[in-house]
């Protein structure tokens, strides 16, 4: 096998990629809000149970790795024969950068490469499935990429079992004569869950139907690469005609070579009107669900396009991804075509609730994408966990005694992927951040509390609905004496940059609570209830900052006087929309199913969820 220039093996080709077929605080304010380690001044207990780290050795992961560099498999890929018109497209399509330069990893910190080898327990190699994906890092756990990359000809590709994800290096891996891997300064890490978008359905790709081809999976750790974020649902100005783009991989650099580039490419590439993509590709390509662009001359000069083993990459528009690879005509060079993207716009709600799905089951088991609940007895002042089942809660399990606290709230303030509190000290009003840190072999940490604001005692209302502002990083809302609402918007860190004022009056209400997006458009959103009439309206987040965060207020419901405690935890059920639940004095919990919809139909008729719940005084 020949010698490649960094010394490395050659590898086999991976034919894999795209499917076949066609202003700082005010004075005031820096006394209030700030960050330090110091634990708080009355203890809270750290839970007894830690996060459940289910990851593979780093040799187990870079023998995953070898596997898939010297494998021949190919995901993506449906038969040699199209379903579609010759007339429409080559008979022959194959999904793919080729008329690109390399680059470097600061130009595109937050790519991935996703490896995957199965050998089948089974000491042939004919049976293996072997293949290579790109993929963007959208949060420190999560990696979008395409769903054909998950999923594919009638298999769910089992990423925890057999894959492994590489961040933080331009440079593939390579394997020496010993069958040692180099990472070349990669991080190589676990899958723990993977997801795709609702609707791709893999047998419709082999009939030239590639709609929803978008995924997403966890990770087990957090990754130190700097993440991207996505465009907005809805966005239309990232795709003008004529726009430039830039798309980023390893594949294929020819039409006429299978192997993949050693070092990370990228090309210019220039988007198309919908009409054009309809005219090249008829009903294979859906306009307002996919994009295309760049050029194809019919050979490698004067083409620019996505080829074999960019798959799952990102098409970034604006310093956003605006496009997922996804699919485009064999060997990439079909003079008159186009590579085609999944059109971010249409799936970012759905995407972006892929990103704040973190519960509490992460603690005492492999997380399940169903947010969980944290509750405090009233009498005994213990906290407990309660597993969401996605229709019911489990037994609790207890966190210690949380009586110095007047206050708890769920969130993920890091986005690492492992559920934090936020909890006030009665005694004080200051309020602090519990959350758990990795230690420098990420194989374990331990929880440390980090105070975030001062002498909180005031503050009738404190919520942490997740990202307010639009840059995928959760933020912290509170309600003053004087009904002022004011956003403080996260770093990432615990940290908060200047707050800024979102209305006055709502100390009108007698309950606050949001975490996530309740309507669908990848936007965090509040529901607030009324004092007096128990009517509930809905507050739309648009992403914006200031008085325009939240959209005119909804009713949603008319006196809703029947419930005396609320929560909002996230996607309770696990079908990624964000939940409600409501508890009635008798003590019936209700778990009111989000649907999506910012009407009177925001919720699915209720459903109990268990009896029992007056003993608890408050809600996480």
């Amino acid at each position: 096998m020949s010698t490649s220039p960094s010394g490395g093996r050659h590898r086999r080709r991976i034919r894999l990629a795209l499917p076949v077929a066609a202003a700082g605080l005010a004075a005031a304010v820096a006394a209030t809000v700030m960050t330090s380690s110091a634990g708080a001044a009355t203890a809270l207990p750290a839970p007894a149970v830690e996060p459940v780290i289910d990851s593979p050795s780093p040799a187990a992961l870079e023998k995953r790795i070898a596997g898939a560099l010297a494998g021949d498999g190919s995901a993506g890929r449906t038969t040699e024969k199209s379903s579609l018109s010759s007339a429409t497209v080559p008979s022959d399509t194959d999904p793919k950068i080729i008329g690109g330069t390399e680059t470097t990893l600061s130009s595109a910190p937050w790519m991935a490469q996703l490896w995957y080898h199965d050998d089948r327990n089974t000491p042939e190699t004919g049976d293996d499935v072997s293949f290579f994906c790109g993929g963007a890092v959208v949060a420190p756990t999560k990696i979008l990429t395409a769903a054909h990359c998950l999923r594919e000809d009638n298999r769910d590709y089992n990423w925890q079992a057999h894959g492994a994800v590489v961040t933080g290096t331009a440079q593939l891996p390579t394997t020496d004569s010993t069958g040692a891997t180099d990472l070349h300064g990669g991080q190589a890490t676990a899958v723990q869950r993977q997801w795709w978008q609702w609707g791709y359905d893999p047998v419709d790709r082999e009939v030239g139907k590639y709609e929803s081809d978008l995924g997403m999976l966890t990770l087990a750790v957090p990754v130190k690469a700097t993440p991207i974020r996505m465009v907005t649902h809805g966005d239309t100005a990232s795709y003008a005609a004529g726009t430039q783009a830039k798309l980023y991989g390893w594949g294929r650099t020819s039409s006429t070579a299978q192997d993949l580039s050693q070092t990370l490419r990228t090309a210019t590439l220039t988007l198309r009107s919908d009409s054009t993509c309809s005219g090249v590709y008829d009903t294979a390509f859906v306009p307002g669900r996919m994009v295309c662009a760049g050029t194809q001359s019919g050979t490698d000069t004067g083409t620019t396009a996505a080829c074999n083993g960019d798959s799952g990459g990102p098409l970034v528009v604006g310093g956003r991804i605006a496009g997922v690879v996804s699919w485009g005509v064999k060997d990439c060079v079909t003079q008159g075509y186009y590579s085609v993207f999944t059109r971010m716009s249409a799936y970012a709600g759905s995407a972006y609730r892929q990103i704040d799905d973190t519960n509490l089951s992460t603690f005492n088991g492999r997380p399940d994408g169903k947010a969980d609940l944290f509750v405090r007895n009233s009498s005994t002042k213990t906290g407990y966990e309660k597993d969401s089942s996605g229709t019911s809660f489990g037994t609790r399990a207890s966190w210690g005694n949380w009586g110095a606290a007047n206050l708890i709230l769920q969130t993920d303030l890091d986005r690492d992927g492992y559920q934090d509190l936020i909890f006030r000290v009665g005694s004080t009003g200051d309020v602090y951040w519990k959350h758990y840190v990795l230690n420098s072999a990420r194989s374990g940490g331990s929880w440390t509390d980090t105070k975030i604001a001062t002498g909180w005692k005031t503050r009738t209302r404190i919520i942490v609905p997740g990202d307010v502002t639009g840059d995928y990083v959760p933020d912290l809302l509170s309600v003053d004496s004087s009904g002022v609402l004011w956003t403080y918007p996260g770093k990432g860190n615990g940290t908060f940059g200047s707050r800024f004022s979102v209305r006055t009056g709502w100390n009108q209400y007698n309950s606050v609570r949001g975490h996530g997006d309740l309507t669908g458009d990848g936007r965090a959103d509040l529901l607030a209830r009324q004092s007096g009439t128990g009517d509930l309206y809905l507050y739309k987040g648009t992403g914006k900052t200031g008085s325009e965060a939240f959209s005119a207020r909804i009713k949603v419901r008319s006196a809703w006087t029947g419930y005396n405690a609320f929560d909002a935890v996230g996607d309770v059920s696990g079908d990624g929309n964000a939940d409600f639940l409501a508890r009635t004095p008798g003590g019936t919990l209700y778990l009111y199913k989000g649907t999506g919809k910012a009407t009177s139909e925001i919720f699915a008729p209720r459903v109990s969820v268990g009896t029992g719940f007056q003993q608890y005084d408050i809600w996480g």
